[in-house]
Formats: structure tokens, sequence, C-alpha cells
């Protein structure tokens, strides 16, 4: 039965066209903000039996672009952040699965390959690095990849939600030297989704936003989606809602009565795994879909 299963599981990870995609190194060698130099550049993958691939260690981060059907492209894409809590990357589950749905309705999929440094003090910055380089490096591939560069969303899972906030909300802060001609491009998304977001509040019981996820008149346009039995507090989503309302940025907040975490698009039985078409009809109404 192991061996079936993983076998199985080895099938599911074959599953995407990989020749389809691209693969775009984030940084030039050597030149990773904040890295050991003497640090191998590597990703670690472990199969996990609910999540397929588990990355633990990502010294190379990177970008995988998934592209849409030529017939279906809107012109739309969307950067990726799956969770993990800053600690691996549940890489299929809240990535590629993410990066399918999307081709389906027209958008390309950058799936985003972020550092974990959970164990390090302060482990956002080396994601949020990570983050707004794959923004600025997608906008300057708009022309080569088929999109509009200002049509260009993040969406995050947990820890990746939080990461995609905190990116949102400090999209003018630098956070790194500048590289090369694409650091001169804006790092800010044109709009955010945060699926059952992680740690954006001070306190658990509590909906005031931490320093780093305190909405600003830029933060752009947001759709939040959360369960109320999350062990993560819907509070984290109803805060950044608050925070978007009370500066009338557009936004919308979808908290669901069951569901818990972790769920990404798998079916269940629970109303919030209709999520998908929820926000699909935000896109829409923020002009995010429209033909190229």
């Amino acid at each position: 039965m192991k061996k079936m299963l993983a076998a199985a599981l080895l099938a599911f990870v074959a599953a995407p066209a990989l020749a389809e995609n691209v693969e775009v190194v984030l940084w030039p060698a050597g030149q990773v903000p904040g890295q050991d130099k003497s640090v191998q550049e590597e990703i670690v993958e472990e199969i996990d039996q609910r999540i397929g691939r588990k990355v633990t260690k990502v010294t190379k981060p990177m970008i995988t672009v998934h592209q849409p059907e030529a017939d279906k492209k809107t012109g739309a894409a969307v950067v990726i952040c799956p969770g993990g809590g800053y600690n691996i990357l549940a890489y299929d589950l809240e990535g590629t699965e993410v990066a399918k749905w999307l081709n389906d309705i027209g958008v390309t999929a950058v799936v985003l390959h972020y550092r974990v440094p959970r164990a390090k003090g302060d482990f956002q910055i080396g994601p949020m690095q990570d983050a707004q380089r794959a923004i600025r490096l997608t906008r300057q591939n708009a022309e080569a990849w088929g999109i509009d560069p200002a049509r260009i969303g993040l969406l995050g899972f947990s820890a990746g939600g939080n990461l995609t906030a905190i990116t949102g909300v400090g999209h003018d802060l630098k956070t790194y030297d500048v590289v090369d001609e694409a650091d001169k491009l804006s790092p800010r998304p044109d709009f955010l989704v945060l699926v059952y977001p992680a740690y954006l509040t001070t306190k658990p019981d509590g909906v005031d936003l931490e320093d780093r996820a305190e909405v600003t008149k830029t933060t752009p346009p947001a759709i939040m989606i959360h369960a109320e039995d999350d062990p993560i507090s819907c509070n984290n989503s109803i805060g950044f809602f608050l925070g978007l309302k009370e500066l009338k940025i557009p936004a919308e907040l979808h908290v669901y009565p069951t569901g818990g975490h972790g769920y990404g698009l798998r079916p269940t039985e629970h109303e919030v795994t209709n999520w998908p078409t929820v926000v699909g009809k935000f896109m829409e109404k923020q002009g995010m879909l429209k033909a190229k």
C-alpha cells in the first residue's frame, strides 16, 4: 500500500506540463539579499501525503510561470504565495493547483518560490524582498509573457496571505538595493487575494493590525476569504478588511461558518470550497479579467 501511495504521489507531482512552464531565478548569483555567500543554492522538496510537494529549504528564490491556453488568455497575471508558516511552502496544495485554476479562467499564474526563514529574527523581510522582486520581474516580462503590466495581482494562503498583505501595504518600502533595470519598476500589486491569512493582527482575539500590515491609502483593492472555525482566527481577515474600509479602498470580506484551515482548492462539503468562484467575480468587478 505504501508503495502504491508513493507512486500515486509521484505521478501527481509529475502531472504539470513542466516543459511548458518558464522558470526565472529572482536574483543574480551571489546577490540574494541578506544571504550568506557560502550557502549552496538549492531547493529541497519532500512529498507530503496531504499537500503534495513540501518545500523545506529555499536558497535560490525563483518564479515559475504557468500560461493559460492562448484562446482563454485575458492578459491578467497573479503571483501566488503558497503558505506554510514561513517554515515550508505547500507547493502543490497552495501553488501549482492554484495555478491550474487561474489558467482555466485565462490568467497567467506565477508561482513564487520564496525564502522561508522562520528561525531568523525578522522572518518576513526575506520573503517580502522575494515578493517585490517577483512582481517587478513579472512587469518587466509583461510583453514577452503576453500580460498587462497594470493587471498583476498577488494571492497568498496563510503565511503566504500574510506575505501578500504586507507586500501590498509596503509596496513603496525599499527592502533591498537595486539589482538591475527590473528594480526601477513598481512592486505594487494591482489587487490582493488573501485566503485564510495569518499573523496580521496584534492579538488573535482582536482586529488591530500589526505595524507591517497597517493599511495605507495606496494599498491595492483586496478580497479576504476565511472560515469562522479556522484555528488561525478570521480576525486576521476582518482586521485587514476594516483597515481597507476605513480608507475607502475597494474590498470584500467573505467569512464562512466552517471549513477550517489549509484546504486550498480541494473540494470539501463546506461552503467555503466555492471561494474560487467568489474571487473570480471580484477580479471581474475590478476589471482584471477583461480581454487584453
